[in-house]
């Protein structure tokens, strides 16, 4: 089955504050970062169901190199990115997120 993604304004929000971050500790850093998350939704949209279920019906695939990790669900044939947060954020942000779709 072929998935489309879905990134919510709030995922692209955390993108973008994450690839600034890195972009101002080192140049191009930002951009290995994106090239992480991307490398994380194309295996996603190729084993959308291979994380384990948790809170609300999301799932998370954490991110090699980086400390973060994508939260999404999956929808029939959409996988939807609620997040990217680091490891150690808060998770009532994501509880947040979550419980207001």
């Amino acid at each position: 089955m072929k998935y489309s993604v879905i990134v919510r304004p709030e995922a692209e929000d955390d993108l973008r504050e994450v690839f600034s971050w890195y972009e101002d500790s080192r140049i191009g850093l930002g951009y290995d970062f994106l090239l992480q998350v991307d490398a994380g939704i194309n295996f996603i949209k190729r084993n959308p169901e291979i994380h384990p279920i948790e809170y609300k019906g999301t799932r998370k695939h954490i991110l090699k190199r980086f400390p973060y990790k994508i939260i999404y669900f999956v929808e029939e044939e959409k996988i939807i990115v609620l997040a990217v947060l680091h490891g150690r954020r808060n998770p009532a942000l994501l509880k947040n997120r979550v419980d207001s779709i």
